[in-house]
């Protein structure tokens, strides 16, 4: 049995999309490959555990320097995991520009090299100066690279120049995580008691610049009172952003929800809300989740983005202009007025997701792409 060391900046129970789809990979190859991964610890300290079968390897971490994680312990039990476990293959979850280091020292001319690309470094304007040089040594020695859409390879400099190396792979949702709870189900008929009338909004996500939540409260200022936005999530701009939805008695913040609410509030929303502005959210998975839930989606276009991947204008969703607030209202306000639209929209979401972002096809997509190495 081969086997595969997974490397990712974080694993579960640490919550995030790169994390989510790690664990998809390593749940997608279990009984195939012999597996371990290893990433750095959510908590304080060196440790070891068991997921799903498979060991993890976390190294504590003992500072961020823009977002980007450092540990004291991670070279040496990398060497030792390298050494002692001795991978035929490794897929590494891209950005980690101090792990990407430590890799192209130590990774052996044999071993395969598998680089998941989620998304080009853009926010931190310094890394992303700096580790030029770096990408393309990584894209130099990878021997596969993975992309989450067609769109992002396109928009990537790094990915464009080295599309030969290229495999879509999209995202995927857990379709058991997102099966209707009798709970969820009483629960969701309660929002619409509650909101009757309303036509109930959704947004979720981690409360950071590039979601882009400012722009759906700025955009709810153009809205009539048939309206009710949640915004589910919370994060380093909770504060702000509550700060300016001061006033809105449309919006509402739920915080942090569980998986029996987050169902619940899908269920019984009339759109869904999903409002990023960058390509660092080079997917949206959280997209692909609402639009299951049969739910007609307005977005912002996002040159590189596949977040106009998962959701075509016209199609399943309304794409407006990037951080144009009233053309955003206008979407809503349409979706609002015709519920036929939103009928037909929703539905032809679903499918798109079905056929296309289940996770039956993402673990047919990443053993097929193992096989091949």
């Amino acid at each position: 049995m081969k086997r595969i060391l997974h490397v990712s900046k974080y694993y579960y129970p640490f919550q995030g999309g790169t994390e989510q789809i790690a664990q998809d990979c390593v749940n997608s190859l279990s009984n195939i490959y012999e597996q371990k991964v290893i990433c750095f610890n959510h908590k304080k300290g060196d440790e070891k555990e068991c997921v799903d079968g498979v060991e993890i390897i976390r190294c504590g971490c003992v500072a961020k320097i823009s977002s980007q994680s450092l540990s004291a312990s991670y070279s040496s039990i990398l060497k030792k995991t390298l050494n002692d476990f001795r991978p035929d293959i490794i897929v590494f979850h891209y950005p980690n520009p101090f792990v990407a280091y430590l890799l192209l020292k130590y990774i052996s001319k044999q071993t395969k090299f598998v680089i998941y690309w989620h998304l080009d470094i853009v926010k931190q304007k310094f890394l992303k100066n700096l580790f030029i040089g770096q990408n393309h040594r990584l894209i130099k020695r990878a021997d596969l690279l993975i992309a989450t859409s067609p769109r992002y390879v396109e928009g990537s400099p790094y990915l464009s120049a080295a599309s030969n190396k290229c495999k879509i792979i999209p995202n995927c949702i857990n379709v058991e995580r997102f099966k209707l709870s009798d709970e969820s189900i009483r629960i969701s008929l309660k929002i619409r008691k509650k909101n009757s009338g309303k036509i109930i909004c959704l947004a979720v996500g981690r409360h950071t610049e590039y979601k882009g939540f400012r722009y759906l409260i700025q955009a709810s200022k153009y809205l009539d009172n048939r309206f009710v936005i949640f915004i589910a999530g919370k994060g380093e701009l909770t504060k702000d952003l509550v700060k300016e939805a001061e006033g809105d008695e449309k919006i509402h913040f739920l915080g942090s929800i569980d998986d029996v609410g987050l169902k619940a509030y899908l269920n019984a929303m009339d759109i869904f809300c999903f409002p990023s502005i960058t390509k660092n959210e080079a997917f949206g998975l959280a997209l692909a989740e609402g639009m299951y839930y049969g739910k007609p989606a307005v977005t912002f276009n996002i040159p590189g983005s596949g977040v106009n991947y998962v959701c075509i204008h016209g199609e399943n969703g309304i794409e407006v202009p990037n951080r144009d607030t009233k053309a955003y209202a206008r979407a809503m306000t349409q979706l609002a007025d015709d519920p036929e639209l939103r009928r037909k929209l929703g539905e032809a979401g679903k499918d798109r997701v079905v056929n296309n972002f289940l996770s039956t096809q993402f673990k047919d997509n990443i053993i097929a792409a193992m096989i091949k190495l």
